[in-house]
């Protein structure tokens, strides 16, 4: 605060002063806001493909190629190898998969900025679809092709937590587009 000769000039600098420190504290927590706003669909991310490919590595390690565990029940460990999609759609399509995927990927990333995150079941289904589309890519680029299955539920096609990981992000996102996403006003309700 400056100090001058006329009366009153302190009283208006130091009004200014807390009126420039307000507007700077609003200018970052917005900048904050906007950093962190994809920080919750980021952590489901990594969490996703952490326990992804951590299941797939100790399924490898300890389990021999076609093993079950137990071997008869509902439901079972089966390590299985997959060249399709989730739940093995798409069989022998490993390469098309792989660069549809890394397209995805790609795509996503650019547009994250652009996506409205002000919603937490939007960021954690969009989180658990890119985790899930980043694990199954990290064993087809490591594997051949290959992504490593091992769920075995009754009639179920074997899966694994990327491929849930998927299908409840899908989920989460049809929800939110359904039942809480904002609507926007139709052409006639605006005349």
């Amino acid at each position: 605060m400056k100090l001058c000769a006329f009366p009153g000039y302190a009283k208006l600098e130091f009004k200014r002063e807390k009126s420039l420190q307000r507007i700077t504290m609003t200018n970052s927590d917005h900048s904050t806001r906007k950093a962190t706003r994809g920080l919750l669909l980021l952590i489901i991310a990594l969490a996703v493909v952490s326990l992804d490919q951590l299941t797939k590595y100790l399924v490898r390690a300890n389990m021999d190629l076609g093993q079950s565990i137990p071997r008869e029940g509902i439901f079972r460990i089966t390590y299985v190898t997959n060249t399709g999609g989730a739940f093995g759609i798409f069989a022998n399509q490993a390469f098309l998969l792989a660069v549809a995927a890394i397209i995805g990927v790609s795509v996503f990333l650019f547009y994250l900025r652009y996506i409205p995150l002000q919603s937490t079941l939007l960021k954690v289904g969009l989180g658990l679809d890119f985790g899930g589309a980043v694990g199954n890519l990290v064993d087809r680029l490591r594997f051949g092709g290959k992504v490593t299955d091992f769920i075995d539920i009754g009639a179920w096609p074997v899966f694994n937590v990327a491929d849930m990981s998927l299908v409840v992000g899908t989920i989460l996102i049809a929800c939110y587009l359904l039942f809480f996403a904002p609507k926007k006003a139709s052409k006639s309700a605006q005349r």
